[in-house]
């Protein structure tokens, strides 16, 4: 591990960049962009124009580590280059800022008020990858619907299931249960969601450390006994589906939670833009999410 990276990411100032869509949210993606599905004929030229877009964002002058520590990115997107380098390498080495990959392979059906990680074959060799490209951390997603004990507790076992592996390949892996927004009962969801995973926190010993990130909670500070446990290196938000507004009036609330939005973001961004319309507006929001992340009420 990289410890002047893990530094930055535990004592930085500053919120993780997600630019993790993959496979079926890549066309939303564009579309939110400006990029309609009739401008690409096949999964190839929709990657390749995705990656121009996050090129895009990533070299921008608004893109730097003075406000932003980490970036997550999409398996594709480690893979390619930016400027004749690998993409965690061009973001830790010309940016200053960390990277991390998303290892997820999307969300298995619903079931027990859930929907769990489908199974990811292929993790010891995509970590392997990971290490070869630098890669600090990285995220997987799983979604919390309702508050089922036993859905919730299955959900957060698979993660630090997982979790463990990544951490036994070197790497800090992020958790992400994320809590619907729109649950009818979200705070309840959160509180049990809490519980069981302190459980596996004050399980893992002093050498082992993992990222959360989390649904803005519904009551202010709520997860600060997980921002403060020794073995969390860093506790971030997700968007969730709010405005980038809504969210950040809302981040402001929780000591010691950053962001780590990815619609809330972009949201701005089209690529009809000027390089200069572009530029400010990527620098629009990078200002508004840091002030919400360092800045509390």
């Amino acid at each position: 591990m990289n410890q002047e990276q893990f530094d930055k990411v535990k004592n930085g100032k500053g919120f993780i960049a997600a630019l993790d869509q993959s496979g079926g949210s890549t066309p939303k993606a564009l579309k939110a962009y400006g990029v309609e599905e009739s401008a690409y004929s096949n999964e190839d030229e929709m990657f390749d124009m995705v990656h121009e877009m996050r090129t895009r964002i990533i070299t921008s002058p608004a893109f730097t580590s003075e406000k932003i520590l980490g970036a997550i990115l999409f398996e594709q997107t480690m893979d390619r280059d930016i400027e004749g380098k690998h993409t965690g390498d061009y973001l830790w080495e010309e940016k200053g800022v960390v990277p991390f990959l998303k290892v997820d392979k999307g969300l298995a059906d619903e079931k027990n008020g859930v929907q769990l990680m489908k199974p990811i074959h292929d993790l010891d060799e995509t970590l392997s990858r990971a290490n070869e490209r630098h890669i600090f951390g990285t995220k997987m997603r799983s979604v919390i619907n309702e508050p089922n004990e036993e859905g919730i507790k299955e959900v957060i076992d698979q993660q630090f299931e997982v979790g463990k592996q990544i951490i036994a390949a070197g790497l800090v892996p992020i958790i992400e249960p994320e809590v619907n927004i729109h649950s009818k009962d979200k705070e309840q969801c959160e509180s049990i969601m809490k519980d069981e995973i302190l459980k596996h926190l004050n399980n893992l010993p002093e050498d082992q450390n993992v990222m959360l990130k989390l649904s803005i909670p519904t009551k202010a500070n709520f997860f600060k006994e997980l921002v403060d446990h020794p073995r969390v290196v860093r506790v971030v938000a997700l968007s969730g589906g709010y405005s980038r507004k809504e969210a950040n009036e809302k981040l402001r609330e929780n000591d010691g939670l950053i962001a780590s939005f990815s619609r809330a973001l972009a949201s701005d961004l089209r690529h009809g833009q000027t390089q200069e319309q572009f530029d400010a507006g990527l620098k629009d929001a990078i200002d508004t999410i840091y002030d919400a992340s360092v800045n509390k009420k």
